[in-house]
């Protein structure tokens, strides 16, 4: 399965980012082969309606599923509309341990009808 995830850096040991939207990069892997690539998200560096574009841009990665901390309803809505599953993870984590939880089945999915921030938590830019 092709996934996306939000990352502070370009490796498997870069942390996972809490935020969708903003985040500086996202990790395109491969959870058979393993393989990945990282890409810059461009859309972080909007003024505004940096989630509906980074949903974009994970859309055009033909990713089926995408992972960050936490997202708001905007993007959600984007993912879901392009059936793209969407999967909360801890943000103090990398991005191999993220990845053994997601193919263990070890993360929280989101759905449209079910967004909500986690107490504490600021919305990720929708």
């Amino acid at each position: 399965m092709k996934i996306a995830i939000s990352s502070l850096g370009k490796t498997s040991k870069s942390q996972v980012d809490p935020r969708f939207g903003r985040c500086p990069y996202f990790i395109i892997a491969d959870t058979n082969s393993e393989e990945f690539e990282a890409i810059e998200n461009t859309a972080g560096q909007t003024f505004q309606g940096a989630g509906i574009t980074a949903a974009q841009l994970v859309a055009n990665k033909e990713v089926q599923a995408i992972i960050a901390g936490n997202f708001g309803p905007k993007a959600v809505n984007v993912l879901s509309q392009s059936n793209i599953k969407i999967f909360r993870s801890p943000s103090d984590i990398n991005i191999k341990e993220v990845i053994r939880k997601f193919k263990n089945n070890k993360l929280e999915e989101i759905f449209p009808d079910n967004i909500s921030l986690k107490k504490g938590d600021k919305a990720c830019s929708a």
